[in-house]
């Protein structure tokens, strides 16, 4: 027992005042004259024993009220469990991630955990809130209860260890109680770990009662018809047991189209025929899962040629006249000699086809090219200067050309998953012809290739980067020295390349993806391109590049829709945004690895917890009471006791 006031105790030494009083006697007593005299003595004893008693049972009651009323004045209390962490500081950590509209026993998860935490939260509490995107630094519950039920679902993914880094950064003298409100999917075990031991949270993890859940997963068009588009939806169906469910297609908001889908597997693909004219709409499913991945934007920019241009012997590029045809490109081959370099900013794809040399004016003129959002293509020829090559290749990244080698040698594998074969193959090609090459260079390469020989050395690879593809040959496509020509690989593999990076498809960027994008659009240099939606704009960070611009948009828009690039009031181009479906799989719940931390099924079971181990059990007003008792027996004594 401990005492918050303990020098009161020294007037315990008053004590004595009442045995004193007891000891002495210091009541008179009064004569009384009897006219019997008889009973006198059997009188005198009588009422010296029953005096005798009282005033023991007087004198015990007063020393214990004294003495209870002093230890109510010096406070006394046991000391609680866990005194030492009385003073922590509260840091309530809220997943307001995507997976969070999952519904529970009582609602949607989030929603849920908000409510519990304004009904249970005591008003007296201060705590700091921390979202995935938003910090409330030491606030309480009535300051944070507008941000609370204002607080809309994040585009951001829950990064516990990215939270827990902001906790620890956050400067205090004091410990401090972390409670983490997650559903745990995509919780993984190595955030986790690296919470700091000293920082031993608490984990209220609330269960989504319906884990079926349908996505729309992607948009891009199948296939180009003379006027009409083919646009393919994949979906992904996550869980057990779907029912057949809708899906439209809106442009503008006006409905194009709609179907019913029934689930056989797990993924789906669903194809529209559209004009072959500008769309900016969107396409939508109905289900009982997530609400956020229901939805899908996507425009088609109105078609535009691809400027094509290719440098070297014309008799040797005949092949690429094929290929790129004035319906869908702006193709011109040039040799070495006659090149125009002003002409070559202007292009959208540039072919080097066996050029023996590289001119470094060339070379620098390419460096700057491909840095702005240009598409560059690499034949070598067989008497190509090996030097030459390795110093232009270096400028992009790190092939690097070995000797020639004059051995035949088949074509034979084809990298599907590769970019630049998106949506170009139903299905994985096992059995075809395989084109071959008489002489081609060996190289080494860390980058994956796009098609393989036989002996899985390279034939094509690409040099990706975040604006642009630089594609490498290690052989000449000549009649000559390859069939290649004749192959039907040649036309998908030239024409995705020609379009890499070109907004000739779908566009449909994800929100938190900091891949530039480029508008064809000519600025001057105090001129600012807008980013218009319905209920929100931005200026995106961006950059003038000849007749292009390069903007990065970070993490804006908050909101998935469809926007217009603006020109003061000029629309430039119309494109759409959407959040990532990382959150879409409810089944990656990995409630498993917070089974070494405390865990709790609601917020007040926490406030409770705490509480009663950090609360000091005060007993004062118990020796009040038998303070009270104690004068209510010693009056009982005085009146009752003769």
């Amino acid at each position: 027992m401990h005492f918050k006031q303990p020098e009161i105790l020294y007037f315990l030494f008053l004590l004595i005042v009442p045995i004193l009083v007891h000891l002495f006697q210091l009541r008179r007593f009064k004569t009384s004259y009897f006219t019997n005299v008889r009973f006198l003595k059997e009188l005198a004893v009588q009422t010296r024993k029953s005096s005798k008693i009282k005033k023991r049972l007087l004198l015990a009651t007063r020393l214990l009220l004294l003495t209870c009323v002093i230890l109510a004045f010096a406070q006394p209390f046991f000391e609680a469990i866990d005194s030492k962490n009385a003073s922590n500081e509260m840091y309530i950590v809220l997943d307001n991630s995507f997976s969070m509209q999952a519904k529970g026993k009582k609602g949607e998860l989030l929603k849920r955990a908000v409510q519990e935490l304004l009904e249970n939260t005591p008003e007296s509490a201060q705590f700091s809130l921390l979202t995935n995107t938003e910090n409330y630094w030491n606030t309480d519950i009535k300051s944070s209860k507008s941000s609370l039920q204002n607080l809309n679902y994040s585009a951001a993914p829950f990064e516990l260890s990215s939270i827990m880094a902001k906790i620890k950064a956050h400067k205090s003298a004091h410990k401090k109680d972390i409670v983490i409100i997650t559903d745990a999917v995509g919780l993984t075990e190595k955030e986790v770990k690296n919470i700091d031991q000293e920082d031993k949270p608490y984990f209220i993890v609330p269960e989504a009662e319906q884990k079926n859940n349908v996505s729309i997963d992607s948009v891009y068009i199948n296939q180009t018809l003379e006027n009409f588009y083919e646009i393919s939806v994949n979906l992904s169906a996550y869980g057990e047991d779907f029912k057949p469910i809708s899906m439209a297609l809106y442009n503008q908001n006006k409905l194009i189209a709609k179907t019913i889908i029934n689930f056989d597997n797990k993924k789906k693909k669903i194809n529209f025929t559209i004009p072959k004219e500008a769309f900016h709409g969107y396409v939508t499913i109905d289900d009982n899962g997530l609400s956020y991945d229901n939805k899908l934007y996507f425009s088609i920019s109105k078609t535009k040629k691809t400027n094509v241009i290719s440098i070297g012997d014309p008799e040797k590029s005949n092949f690429l006249s094929r290929i790129y045809t004035s319906a869908e490109f702006n193709y011109n081959n040039y040799s070495i000699s006659s090149l125009d370099y002003n002409s070559l900013e202007k292009q959208n794809t540039i072919i080097l086809n066996e050029l023996e040399i590289i001119p470094q004016a060339l070379q620098t003129t390419l460096k700057a090219f491909v840095s702005k959002g240009g598409n560059l293509v690499v034949i070598p020829s067989e008497k190509a200067s090996i030097t030459n090559v390795n110093t232009f290749l270096g400028n992009f990244g790190k092939i690097e050309f070995k000797n020639l080698e004059t051995k035949s040698k088949l074509i034979t594998k084809i990298n599907f998953d590769h970019p630049v074969f998106s949506g170009v193959f139903e299905n994985k090609i096992t059995n075809f012809q395989y084109p071959k090459t008489n002489n081609s260079f060996a190289v080494l390469s860390p980058y994956p290739a796009v098609l393989s020989y036989e002996d899985q050395s390279v034939f094509a690879t690409m040099i990706q980067t975040p604006v642009s593809g630089v594609t490498v040959f290690t052989a000449p496509i000549n009649a000559v020295n390859s069939n290649f020509q004749q192959s039907p690989l040649i036309v998908p593999l030239f024409y995705k390349i020609a379009q890499n990076n070109q907004k000739t498809g779908v566009n449909a960027l994800t929100i938190g993806n900091n891949q530039p994008y480029f508008v064809d659009v000519l600025l001057t240099k105090d001129a600012i391109l807008e980013v218009k939606g319905t209920d929100d704009s931005f200026i995106p960070i961006q950059q003038i590049l000849n007749n292009k611009v390069k903007l990065v948009f970070n993490d804006f828009p908050e909101t998935a829709g469809n926007y217009s690039i603006f020109d003061k009031k000029e629309n430039v181009e119309n494109l759409s945004f959407n959040y990532k479906r990382s959150e879409s799989d409810l089944s990656q719940a990995n409630t498993s690895v917070v089974s070494d931390f405390k865990t709790a099924d609601t917020i007040s079971t926490i406030f409770n917890t705490l509480q009663t181990e950090r609360t000091d059990s005060q007993i004062w007003k118990w020796f009040v009471i038998f303070a009270l008792l104690f004068l209510a027996l010693e009056m009982a004594i005085i009146k009752f006791v003769k």
